[in-house]
């Protein structure tokens, strides 16, 4: 068994590693493979900010194991153990790959290492811990058990993050008629507009800067790096599926949901233009939208602008899916898991994300 540090030419045999992973697992739909691609291509747009080091562990001659170590400029104390991913519990490969880990991030000057996250939270953060008999949804990751028990078993603490879900003929929103009447004479929710594509965008990337300023593992985003991220999707997203909430014409908060497009992607397969088809010309319906993202700049969090966000979607999403699923939310969370618990059936998956200290 020996570890290989892949040079800028050998970056496609990562990519073909993580392919090969899931192959008999039906579980994992693999609704990022087109960004990790570009990433490991240098043709994204974090790239500009972000050091990259691939790894893979091989057992008589094949890859069994494998990372892509990642420190960006405004994370720079963290070295990421990226796109983690492994055939097998093996401690003796996840031990050469967290030393290596360590020697690197000493010579990057990182103090800290991160497990399940991939770059940005935007690009995926946690690993499974519930549900292994269940299809990941759009956005969410799938693996195996042993993953998270290779990183606990290092020393890693775990950070745990859970989902909610709800059957849509239970969803009731979370206030009184009273309370919404006076949520509806503050603050006005409106659709994305394709017109004003890049305006939108940029107003969200402005939206998400200020919502998430102290949030775990969350650093500033650029409007090019969230244009990059939304654009392959026009052509599945709705208007309607971005929606802003303002007070007195200025933008305060957002809303990102879609239904769960991994329902129309078939087992091993990745999204693709069959996809699309299924979505736009096929009519192909799904059972479930989820809620992917949701947040109000910090001087305007407890006046009831969430709540008027969740008002609008229950108006658009009324009658035409079954379920409501949640991304994650750190658990520690207090007023986001409480209000979960309030529209939600109560808790669904669980994930974790681990750190640790480099020297610890």
């Amino acid at each position: 068994m020996h570890l290989k540090i892949l040079n800028p030419k050998e970056y496609m045999i990562y990519y073909k590693f993580y392919k090969s992973v899931y192959k008999n697992r039906p579980e994992k739909k693999d609704d990022m493979g087109s960004m990790l691609l570009a990433i490991l291509k240098n043709r994204s747009t974090i790239n500009k900010r972000t050091k990259l080091q691939p790894l893979l562990v091989y057992s008589d001659g094949v890859p069994v194991m494998g990372t892509i170590l990642a420190q960006v400029d405004d994370m720079s104390t963290y070295i990421q153990m990226s796109f983690f991913e492994a055939v097998s519990e093996d401690e003796t490969a996840f031990s050469l790959i967290l030393e290596e880990t360590k020697a690197v991030g000493d010579a990057w000057g990182a103090e800290f290492i991160s497990g399940a996250l991939n770059i940005h939270v935007n690009y995926g953060l946690g690993f499974l811990c519930s549900h292994y008999d269940q299809a990941s949804s759009f956005g969410m990751n799938y693996n195996p058990a042993y993953y998270n028990q290779l990183f606990t078993r290092a020393g890693f603490e775990t950070i745990d993050l859970v989902t909610y879900k709800q059957a849509m003929q239970h969803f009731e929103l979370p206030m009184s008629n009273r309370v919404l009447k006076r949520v509806k004479s503050k603050f006005t929710v409106r659709t994305m507009d394709y017109k004003h594509f890049k305006r939108d965008i940029q107003i969200y990337t402005a939206l998400n800067n200020d919502a998430f300023k102290h949030h775990l593992f969350y650093f500033k985003r650029s409007f090019e790096e969230d244009y990059e991220l939304f654009r392959p999707f026009r052509i599945l997203l709705k208007e309607e599926n971005l929606l802003i909430v303002e007070r007195d014409h200025q933008p305060v908060g957002f809303m990102l949901w879609y239904p769960d497009y991994n329902e129309l992607i078939p087992e091993g397969k990745t999204l693709s233009i069959n996809t699309v088809l299924a979505h736009k010309f096929l009519n192909k319906p799904m059972s479930t939208f989820k809620i992917v993202e949701m947040g109000v700049i910090e001087s305007e969090q407890k006046t009831g602008a969430i709540l008027a966000l969740f008002d609008a979607l229950n108006q658009i999403t009324k009658n035409q899916y079954a379920y409501c699923e949640s991304s994650w939310i750190l658990k520690n969370n207090r007023d986001s898991s409480n209000f979960g618990l309030k529209w939600s059936e109560g808790e669904y998956k669980k994930y974790a994300a681990y750190t640790r200290s480099i020297h610890g």
